[in-house]
């Protein structure tokens, strides 16, 4: 006997068997393996929408904790949904329809491309949008106004050639620095209003009842995202921007002392995080290690909300006109420093490692500068989270200061024992001493790049400090009294 196989065209595995005589036979399934193949088709069915389930179920989750730890973003979707169910009677009330005509989706459309999360955003936006739609308007009424009065072979040349002209400007204005900062989105609105208007107007007769029911609408949805992003709880750009400052500022103090507690820790440490607590510890310590980085990565943030800032009325604490430069200048330094620790959390992730001896021996000079510096921050982040002048600030740049001069002297000390280490060294016979203060090149390195790390993070520190007294003497802080200082201390922890 011969099997041979063939695809027939329904695309299904047909086995055939040749019989005497030249004939062959189909050969069908048992029926024990068509039941088995029935089960684990429904099993498989079973599966997947157990995996699909799953699956949703998961996204759910993730949606519910996000919404758990971030409300601000809840809301702003409800606001979202409100103002456009606001705006939307504009088509379902006849009153109001047959006041703006058959352009109310222009309102619906301003309000999507316009409502923005902060009230910084979405005044930016609303006014760019406004302002571009009205000066587009006006020059395009008037380009063809005359136009028309230029003759039918002259009108589409003028109306093409001022499409041209002012397209291209309004486009190059777009790569100003200054420009694009804080009008790039009116630019863009100015170059489609004027397009739609100049080249529908060569063929629309009541061009001008056009242009008034697009102003209009625009004006409407604009008008419905201010109102409701400023009544219905505001988020501010710039009070964003204040506490990702003061953040910022606290976590790189953390981070600042668990890369210096990480790198002189006792060798006992390791072995108490074996336990279930000390791991939940080692995790924490991982988290304020990596705690710098929220600083490098808030750039683009940081700026954003400062250019938003300045489009925001008086709130809160924050009047108008607010120097959020500032604040600017504040980031830039704490990324600065922010740099040093990254460079020091590498160090200790370094092979390289000083003796035992060594580390212990400049431990208390490089956890105080640590700890000096970390201190300091934090005091700065109280003033800013405040807005008070602190009165402790120059007594801890001094206490800063003193125990650079410490660490410096110990390091001047280390330098002239290598060098006595390794004249003996050059004197003996062939054999190296046993001894601590024979220490090569090589063993100092990873501790003196510690030790320099740690110097050029209290100078950076130090600058810190300086911007933050820049911005609070522009910013008009008050003085803080050392009663308010304790009171706002105990607060925060």
């Amino acid at each position: 006997m011969k099997t041979s196989s063939k695809e027939p065209q329904a695309a299904a595995l047909e086995w055939r068997v040749s019989m005497p005589g030249g004939a062959s036979r189909a050969l069908e399934p048992a029926p024990a393996a068509a039941g088995e193949r029935r089960r684990c088709s429904s099993r498989m069915c079973i599966c997947s929408r157990l995996g699909l389930g799953m699956g949703i179920g998961g996204f759910l989750e993730r949606a519910w904790k996000m919404a758990r730890n971030e409300p601000k973003k809840v809301m702003h979707c409800v606001k979202v949904g409100l103002a456009l169910s606001l705006v939307s009677l504009f088509y379902y009330m006849r009153p109001l329809y047959d006041g703006v005509g058959g352009t109310a989706m222009w309102a619906v459309m301003t309000v999507v491309v316009v409502f923005e999360y902060t009230v910084g955003a979405t005044l930016c936006k609303s006014v760019n949008r406004a302002t571009g739609t009205f000066l587009a308007g006006a020059l395009g009424m008037g380009v063809h106004w005359v136009a028309s009065h230029a003759g039918d072979n002259l009108q589409p040349v003028i109306l093409q050639a001022s499409v041209f002209i002012l397209a291209t400007a309004a486009t190059f204005s777009r790569f100003i620095p200054s420009v694009k900062a804080r009008f790039d989105y009116g630019a863009m609105i100015f170059i489609l209003t004027f397009s739609l208007v100049s080249v529908s107007g060569y063929r629309v007769d009541k061009l001008f009842e056009m242009a008034h029911h697009r102003l209009s609408t625009i004006a409407i949805g604009t008008s419905l995202c201010v109102i409701t992003t400023m009544v219905v709880s505001p988020v501010w750009a710039g009070t964003e921007l204040h506490n990702i400052i003061n953040t910022n500022m606290d976590r790189l103090s953390d981070s600042l002392n668990a890369c210096v507690a990480e790198y002189f820790k006792d060798g006992d440490d390791d072995d108490a995080k074996a336990s279930d607590g000390g791991k939940n510890e080692a995790a924490a310590t991982t988290k304020a290690l990596h705690g710098y980085k929220c600083a490098l990565n808030s750039k683009t943030t940081e700026e954003s909300m400062a250019n938003f800032a300045r489009w925001e009325p008086a709130h809160g604490s924050f009047n108008f006109g607010h120097p959020w430069k500032e604040y600017l200048k504040v980031g830039a330094s704490l990324r600065s420093c922010a740099y040093c620790i990254e460079a020091l959390n590498a160090s200790i992730a370094s092979d390289a490692k000083a003796p035992d001896f060594l580390k212990k021996h400049f431990s208390k000079f490089c956890v105080r500068l640590s700890g000096s510096s970390s201190a300091l921050l934090k005091e700065l982040a109280i003033s800013i989270a405040a807005m008070k002048k602190s009165s402790r600030t120059d007594l801890m740049v001094e206490e800063m200061r003193n125990a650079v001069r410490e660490l410096q002297n110990a390091l001047k000390s280390l330098s002239t024992q290598w060098m006595a280490s390794t004249g003996e060294m050059a004197s003996d016979t062939g054999e190296e001493k046993a001894s601590p203060r024979v220490v090569t090149l090589t063993k100092i390195v990873p501790l003196v790049t510690v030790a320099s790390l740690l110097i050029e993070i209290a100078a950076r520190t130090e600058t810190v400090a300086q911007t933050v007294t820049g911005l609070a003497d522009k910013a008009e802080f008050k003085v803080e009294s050392a009663e308010e200082t304790k009171k706002f201390q105990s607060q925060k922890v």
